[in-house]
């Protein structure tokens, strides 16, 4: 048996449709057109424009304003006086022809005081920081914080730096992680007075015929690339100099490794979600591929990705 939704008496619901199970709190505006989900929580002074969905599960908490353009999915988190908007360049009585779009997907928390800029994406499960000023989309499961927001971790990803220094050694080993297929290759380095010296052999300690290799370089610390999954390419990356994040997700699990030696490499196996962040200044990045580069073998949407491993 469903629920109608709790309404006080001191807010002003005018829109029909408010989900079975949602609570509304005092002094909560919600205009006709808006659409709210079931067991939602919009607590007191908030205000919900018309061009508004909100999904279900969702708490609001007091002293937000959801304007028009904004659309949130089920089981997202929005903070005490997060601000949204929704005009780049506002002026008074001159509204724009079309107010951005700004997408809040499911499951996404966003901390007390935030400001989102309009026209973007908080994907998936991501999490943005209290006070934080979002000028960009946010991938899933990415944690951002500051001013502008940039990304500092992701959520539920293990890291494994100190387990790897333990267990470093001086001739070439393959160490299995928590995430299907990846493991992480640690290499023997040959130094002495005239310099250093490591090898690796294709198809041995790389474990697959490379097609294809590129370089990543000169990339901001506040930039994340990656960001996708192949159907059938095997990537194999080590940073010949400075240090990177890789992030492996297999769906299930998520751990990050820190590559910050020439001698240490991570192979990334078809239907692994990859990413790469906190870039050093000096960091070169190498990455061997097992293909030929086909944009068709790319998957670039994290729910696309989730949705074809969990089959």
């Amino acid at each position: 048996m469903s629920l109608s939704p709790l309404i006080h008496d001191l807010s002003s619901v005018q829109s029909e449709f408010v989900g079975s199970g949602t609570r509304v709190w005092q002094f909560v505006i919600i205009l006709p057109d808006a659409k709210v989900g079931r067991d939602c929580n919009i607590c007191s002074h908030c205000l919900i424009e018309n061009d508004v969905v909100v999904g279900d599960r969702v708490t609001v908490k007091s002293g937000v304003q959801l304007w028009d353009g904004l659309r949130v999915g089920d089981d997202v988190f929005i903070g005490p006086n997060v601000t949204f908007t929704n005009d780049r360049f506002p002026r008074s009585r001159k509204p724009p022809e079309i107010f951005l779009k700004t997408l809040i997907e499911k499951g996404a928390s966003i901390g007390a005081g935030a400001v989102i800029l309009p026209g973007i994406t908080i994907e998936t499960n991501a999490v943005v920081g209290a006070g934080a000023v979002v000028t960009r989309s946010v991938p899933a499961n990415a944690i951002v914080v500051g001013n502008p927001a940039k990304i500092v971790g992701y959520v539920d990803a293990t890291h494994t730096q100190a387990r790897v220094a333990q267990i470093e050694a001086s001739t070439p080993c393959v160490y299995k992680t928590g995430v299907s297929g990846v493991n992480r290759h640690h290499f023997s380095m040959a130094s002495d007075i005239r310099g250093s010296l490591i090898a690796g052999e294709f198809g041995q300690f790389i474990p697959f015929s490379v097609k294809r290799y590129f370089l990543v370089f000169d990339v901001p610390s506040i930039e994340t690339r990656g960001q996708h999954a192949h159907y059938e390419c095997h990537q194999f990356l080590t940073c010949v100099k400075g240090s990177c994040v890789v992030v492996a997700d297999d769906g299930k699990n998520r751990e990050e490794f820190l590559l910050d030696k020439p001698n240490t490499g991570l192979h990334l196996p078809p239907m692994t979600w990859g990413i790469q962040y906190k870039y050093s200044d000096d960091c070169v990045l190498l990455v061997f591929a097992s293909h030929h580069y086909e944009s068709s073998d790319y998957i670039r949407e994290y729910s696309t990705f989730l949705n074809l491993v969990n089959k």
